[in-house]
């Protein structure tokens, strides 16, 4: 059996310590061990998106991170990203777009457009499916979820 690890890394701003196995991912410390469940587990293998986080600056899959590799970096996830008064704006366009159904897809959507619009403030329609083509969603269609993060992307400038 692998000897587990210590590991310290900070997670939505604050310092955090765990536990990891060699082999475990990222994903399973989160949902498992950290109680962070918003983090979704959708296929394990990196093809549908649902578990992105960011790690340093980057969306990433979780499911494909080893928990031992996030050593000193920082992880946002889903459960950072509104603020104590409500909702971010992002979060926001989501609702009134109504870019989503039954939510297993929704938080890396999320993710992916919050590191895209970090990245890009005003990003084309043809960069924001480019940037989402790592997310599946099964339910809504993109259409909507383009027009979420367009509408994001311009209340995020004023």
């Amino acid at each position: 059996m692998a000897k587990k690890r210590i590991i310290s890394t900070s997670i939505n701003g604050d310092p955090v310590e765990f536990l990891a196995a060699p082999r475990q991912t990222l994903l399973e410390v989160l949902r498992e061990d950290l109680d962070l469940i918003g983090t979704k587990e959708g296929c394990s293998n990196g093809n549908c998106g649902a578990c992105t986080v960011i790690l340093d600056g980057r969306p990433v899959d979780s499911c494909l991170v080893l928990a031992v590799e996030v050593e000193g970096s920082e992880v946002e996830t889903i459960e950072g990203v509104a603020p104590t008064d409500g909702l971010h704006v992002i979060q926001d366009a989501f609702l009134g777009q109504a870019a989503l159904q039954c939510g297993i897809c929704t938080p890396g959507f999320i993710m992916s457009t919050k590191a895209l619009l970090e990245e890009n403030a005003s990003p084309t329609e043809d960069e924001i499916r480019f940037h989402l083509a790592g997310n599946l969603c099964r339910c809504t269609g993109y259409d909507k979820i383009v027009r979420a993060v367009q509408q994001a992307a311009e209340e995020e400038a004023n």
